[in-house]
């Protein structure tokens, strides 16, 4: 199994178009880039730790690629709003590809690059992983949980 970490808004809704994706097999929502340990969702929603939601991506590289699932990041957020997604307001729904090692941080660079040339002001940032922390239960497999479907996260093709 393979990890990729991306930070597109609320957790959610970020995670809710990824569990589904062939090759994946399991996500978690979380935290990380903030300057405090455990945090919990309540200071991460209050801005005080300086974290971004997350989803973390366990997959199977032999059935989807890392270019693939980057490519899925970027069609499911809008990769040109600021700190924010729809009515989601904050610096903790940034938009982030937090990089594992330089090739995914190449193929994120590239990927960026071809929606810069197609005209988006993309505003996604590139971090080096650091230290993942899980949520709490409750906002794992959110929608799943509750039957719902994403308020601030649609498909839009760009590739």
């Amino acid at each position: 199994m393979a990890k990729a970490y991306f930070a597109g808004g609320c957790f959610w809704g970020v995670e809710y178009h990824f569990q589904n994706k062939e090759g994946v097999e399991r996500t978690r929502v979380g935290f990380m880039g903030g300057f405090i340990e455990k945090p919990t969702y309540e200071q991460v929603s209050h801005e005080e730790t300086g974290h971004a939601e997350v989803v973390e991506v366990q997959y199977d590289p032999d059935v989807v690629t890392y270019e693939e699932l980057s490519k899925l990041f970027f069609e499911i957020h809008d990769p040109t709003e600021l700190d924010r997604q729809g009515p989601d307001i904050g610096k903790q729904y940034c938009s982030v590809i937090f990089y594992m090692d330089d090739e995914q941080r190449a193929i994120a660079e590239k990927l960026i690059q071809i929606l810069k040339d197609k005209g988006l002001d993309v505003v996604t940032k590139l971090e080096k992983a650091s230290s993942f922390w899980e949520a709490e239960e409750e906002h794992q497999q959110y929608y799943e949980k509750n039957g719902k479907e994403p308020y601030c996260h649609f498909y839009e093709k760009r590739f």
